[in-house]
């Protein structure tokens, strides 16, 4: 319990320049607090204290903003940003070192039973103001922008922005990141491709220890200008050809 307590607040500090001590996040640190509550709602909800664990989880709205469901499974070191208006839905599931800014939703698409909320692997970024809704996985590292409204898988090592959200960059790479016509970028398993160069590079920089929790959400692709550029280029290219 005090190992999870601690990596808790280690999180903060690491993500977060303004955190200046522990007691201070201990203190001061809505986000912390939800994260808290709810690791004791989930042990009560998990041991059959299921009235008793709602009671809590609403505790933790009413004090701090953030809903969280006491159902919902979440990992170690993840860090709630102002966290006003968090949502986690009950089948929700998130993984080790993610980080969730205000106004971010986990939620589901219906009212359909059984698993209606997304998971969420490890190290990802969910930006201010995101929903993610939808009983689908969001890969490793990835990152949403803020703003966008994510309703279908995403690669691990994306960013994806944009209503309704869409893949706009996989870690720098073009659309045919490894020369061969049938890569696609937007596949769900784009970088399960044996000779996909960008899937070998990010595998060895995670494996240096280099990869940690992007947390940029200034410098994010620009889809219309990314589009625009390439009428540019193309329009280049055809004025040379009718030059020569």
């Amino acid at each position: 319990m005090f190992d999870t307590l601690k990596s808790d607040i280690r999180c903060v500090l690491d993500r977060d320049p303004a955190a200046r001590s522990a007691w201070e996040v201990f203190l001061c640190y809505p986000g912390f607090h939800a994260v808290r509550w709810h690791r004791f709602a989930h042990f009560l909800h998990r041991h059959g204290r299921r009235t008793l664990a709602r009671l809590v989880a609403e505790w933790c709205r009413f004090f701090t903003g953030v809903d969280i469901h006491p159902a919902a499974r979440i990992g170690k070191r993840l860090f709630i940003d102002h966290g006003e208006g968090v949502v986690i839905g009950e089948t929700a599931e998130i993984g080790d070192d993610v980080t969730i800014y205000q106004g971010a939703t986990l939620g589901g698409t219906g009212k359909e039973s059984g698993k209606r909320h997304p998971t969420i692997g490890n190290h990802v970024t969910i930006s201010a103001g995101a929903a993610v809704l939808g009983p689908f996985t969001v890969g490793d590292y990835a990152k949403i922008g803020a703003g966008a409204v994510v309703l279908s898988e995403v690669p691990p090592c994306a960013t994806v922005v944009g209503v309704p959200g869409h893949v706009a960059r996989l870690y720098d790479c073009p659309a045919r990141c490894c020369g061969d016509e049938t890569c696609d970028r937007n596949a769900p398993d784009c970088q399960k491709r044996a000779a996909c160069e960008t899937a070998r590079r990010i595998a060895g920089a995670h494996a240096a220890g280099e990869a940690g929790v992007d947390l940029d959400q200034v410098h994010l692709p620009d889809p219309v200008q990314q589009q625009l550029e390439s009428l540019l280029r193309r329009i280049e290219a055809l004025e040379k050809e009718r030059g020569r």
